[in-house]
């Protein structure tokens, strides 16, 4: 199925242009990856101004949560060539390259299992399923064989690209998948979660967000979650998570963990209404903080009406975001579970591996990103370390970024960014994307 993003269709609120982004080729279906359990892939080919499609990279975004839809909310929340109005994304990533959005894991957004023992569990389940759709993308079209294959992500979709990377350049090297992997991109990343939350009280305290009390709190807290860790009690580590969040919201008047500059946004969690209920009440509170965002009543409207009726091939019994809770609460276990080692593998392979991270955020904040990064193993870290940052500037003088890279590690600190990078500095974005993908140096 080849279609344009549709020219006069009802649903669209004006007539798009081939330059405002209506001409975008695009392609989808449903991979059936395991028995009962079937992902939705949805690609845009990208509309670069002087290069055909086969001559830019390709790039798979995947959203984090787990359960939140990168088809829907990364595509029209953040990068695809449409914004949650259907109107043209003028920062869209589609300009620079190709992009792949699945609904991972299994049962995200549109992708769904017909058996509720179906949803993956870990990573590594996580990982097996999308080498299935990955080989059956590329063997359906070659021509993105031999074209630079990127994973990006955010959040928790850091995570599982850290592991689903490790396994596809397996995959590649014994043939078992034609692409040309060219490297891994974490954003935001949850990739050692316990350094993130050792990290929330003296963050929070350094920008006067906690006082002297609240800082004892949350420290407390965090020290509970670092002592089941230390005990392999993985989830009771997820509980304890969740209750040193409550600390923090109580003793900062309910700071957005996504922005810590502002609570009126997407991701401050008032603006969407749930009656789930869950078994564990701390599984329920991370899901309405963390996921329900990403699932807005509009977008919710959106991706249930007019993009469903385009699609055509989502099916009668499936609501896009319908099993995300399912799909939350499946992965409760390997929530607080880290995967730096991951990362040292595919850094000691040769894989290009950048880190980028939000200056505003504080779920995954900036320190706590530093803190793993410091315990790799990578035999070229000090290397890396004893760098000087370099300044990135977009038009003006005013400093966007910085960033150091060596051989194959990259990190980059993104000014005035909380959580969701490309929503709160697209410019920045678009420049990081190209310079990792070796477009612009």
């Amino acid at each position: 199925m080849k279609v344009l993003i549709v020219l006069g269709v009802a649903f669209l609120p004006l007539l798009l242009t081939p330059a405002q982004g209506g001409s975008v080729k695009e392609d989808w279906n449903y991979v059936s990856v395991r028995k009962n359990a079937n992902m939705f892939w949805w690609l845009y080919y990208a509309d670069h101004p002087t290069k055909n499609y086969t001559q830019v990279p390709l790039v798979m975004w995947l959203q984090g949560g787990p359960g939140a839809s990168g088809c829907g909310f990364g595509n029209f929340g953040e990068i695809g060539p449409l914004d949650t109005n259907l109107n043209p994304r003028n920062s869209s990533w589609v300009q620079v390259a190709s992009l792949l959005f699945v609904d991972n894991p299994v049962g995200t957004g549109y992708s769904y299992t017909t058996d509720g023992g179906a949803f993956a569990k870990d990573v590594d389940a996580v990982s097996g399923d999308m080498l299935v759709l990955l080989k059956e993308l590329f063997l359906s079209k070659p021509e993105f064989q031999t074209i630079p294959f990127y994973i990006f992500s955010e959040s928790y979709g850091g995570k599982m690209a850290a592991a689903i990377s490790l396994a596809l350049h397996k995959a590649v090297l014994v043939g078992d998948i034609k692409c040309n992997f060219g490297g891994v991109a974490l954003g935001d990343s949850w990739i050692s979660p316990i350094d993130s939350v050792v990290s929330w009280g003296p963050y929070l305290y350094s920008i006067s967000l906690l006082d002297e009390n609240g800082l004892k709190a949350v420290q407390k807290a965090a020290d509970s979650v670092q002592d089941a860790l230390n005990k392999e009690q993985y989830e009771k580590a997820t509980e304890l998570w969740s209750m040193a969040e409550d600390v923090i919201e109580e003793n900062t008047d309910g700071v957005n963990f996504y922005n810590i500059l502002t609570k009126d946004s997407l991701m401050s969690g008032n603006h969407v209404k749930s009656n789930l209920k869950f078994h564990n009440p701390a599984l329920g509170s991370l899901y309405r903080r963390h996921i329900l965002p990403l699932q807005t009543d509009g977008l919710s409207e959106l991706m249930n009406g007019p993009i469903r009726a385009k699609l055509k091939i989502i099916p009668d019994s499936v609501t896009w975001g319908g099993q995300s809770a399912e799909v939350f609460t499946s992965m409760a276990g390997d929530f607080m579970r880290p995967v730096v080692s991951v990362v040292d593998e595919l850094l000691c392979a040769g894989i290009n591996v950048t880190v980028y991270n939000g200056q505003l955020d504080l779920i995954v904040d900036t320190v706590g990103q530093e803190g793993w990064v410091k315990q790799l193993k990578w035999k070229k870290l000090d290397q890396f370390k004893s760098l000087r940052w370099t300044p990135l500037h977009l038009q003006s003088t005013e400093t966007a970024a910085f960033y150091k890279t060596w051989e194959n590690f990259g990190f980059y600190w993104i000014l005035k960014a909380g959580h969701m990078v490309p929503s709160d500095q697209p410019e920045t974005s678009l420049k990081v994307l190209r310079m990792i993908t070796k477009q612009e140096k």
